[in-house]
């Protein structure tokens, strides 16, 4: 594994916790605390966090390996928004709609899910193309 790999993973990480707090801790709070029969009161869900920051290890991780064995020689930019594209079409957006079909979730808080999550994914994509850009030649 090279430097360039574990600053992406450490950029990535930063980015990806900061946004998923933007996300589900600010944007979608209201939205979570209106289902409390489906979600963890905040303080039991507090006893499980190590799981959460382990779980954001692990995906920084994959995410930028991953983007490293199909980078082309191509614009950083375009790369980072088609591969956070492909990520979130392969994880966030399908995720929430299986979710939506198991859990009586409202349709209106699934598609936040779906568009504040991908959106999210979609810029990550975009910060590992930058960090991970091959050096010029």
């Amino acid at each position: 594994m090279s430097k360039q790999f574990f600053i992406g993973w450490i950029v990535v990480f930063i980015a990806w916790m900061a946004g998923s707090f933007l996300v589900h801790g600010i944007l979608l709070h209201a939205d979570y605390a209106a289902l409390p029969n489906l979600f963890r009161p905040e303080d039991q869900a507090q006893e499980f966090s190590h799981f959460m920051l382990l779980a954001h290890i692990i995906m920084a991780a994959a995410f930028v390996w991953i983007y490293q064995r199909g980078v082309d020689d191509k614009p950083w930019m375009t790369q980072g928004l088609r591969f956070g594209i492909a990520v979130a079409l392969l994880t966030a957006v399908p995720s929430y709609m299986i979710y939506y079909v198991v859990q009586p979730m409202p349709g209106m808080h699934v598609i936040k899910q779906m568009v504040f999550d991908g959106s999210l994914i979609v810029i990550l994509g975009v910060i590992a193309a930058f960090v991970c850009k091959p050096a010029q030649r």
